[in-house]
């Protein structure tokens, strides 16, 4: 094999849901006193963590970032998901066959909570592939662009992130993917909720794709 371990990220690689919880985002945004569009909205917080956010969003709205409205963010955007989450077109197959081709040396590692991650993982039939190797930003020091969750996900298959492929969508993830040392497989295509083939490029990631069924092959 030409890598160790596979190591993915979630939103937007393997579950379509960056425009779902970005709309949920843009109108609790909108409710206080922050109008975006949606692509504003996109691109301000694609591929980030909204509680890193926090300063931006405080003022913008002139209102502190509480607990108590993360958790709201948290629910309105979990009800959402449950209700049209679907997974990224050929991301299963694609999953079951690297899960095969690994020996079972693949991860999921997120910037989002590891509630969402779980819901999103059942919801659509992907959590028998990655049960007891999920890892989230918000259990570890710095969450992406840093490389701690991706560095944490190696770590604990036993093998050095410089011999894994992390698999990313946006120019966050890939930050932190080439932070930690492994080569970054992006995946691209087209349509809006990824960064783009020339803003990936730019980071230094040259191997591009743009169909999850292309995935198997190319790690092999």
């Amino acid at each position: 094999m030409k890598y160790r371990a596979v190591l993915f990220d979630c939103d937007g690689v393997l579950v379509d849901s960056e425009g779902i919880t970005n709309e949920v985002l843009r109108v609790m945004l909108h409710e206080r006193g922050w109008s975006l569009s949606a692509q504003q909205c996109m691109d301000i917080f694609l591929g980030r963590a909204v509680k890193d956010l926090q300063d931006q969003i405080e003022l913008h709205t002139a209102q502190p970032l509480t607990q108590e409205w993360m958790q709201q963010f948290r629910e309105r955007s979990d009800q959402s998901l449950q209700a049209e989450l679907v997974a990224i077109p050929h991301a299963v197959a694609a999953v079951q066959q690297i899960h095969s081709d690994y020996a079972g040396r693949i991860a999921c590692a997120s910037g989002a909570d590891r509630g969402k991650l779980v819901l999103q993982l059942n919801k659509v039939g992907l959590m028998p592939f990655f049960e007891g190797r999920i890892f989230s930003g918000h259990e570890v020091p710095r969450s992406k662009p840093h490389p701690d969750v991706y560095l944490a996900a190696a770590a604990a298959l036993g093998i050095s992130a410089s011999a894994c492929a992390v698999v990313e969508d946006t120019s966050t993830g890939a930050r932190a993917g080439l932070a930690a040392g492994a080569t970054v497989l992006g995946y691209c295509p087209s349509g809006p909720g990824h960064s783009s083939a020339q803003q990936l490029r730019e980071l230094g990631v040259q191997l591009i794709f743009s169909d999850m069924a292309q995935l198997p092959e190319l790690l092999n």
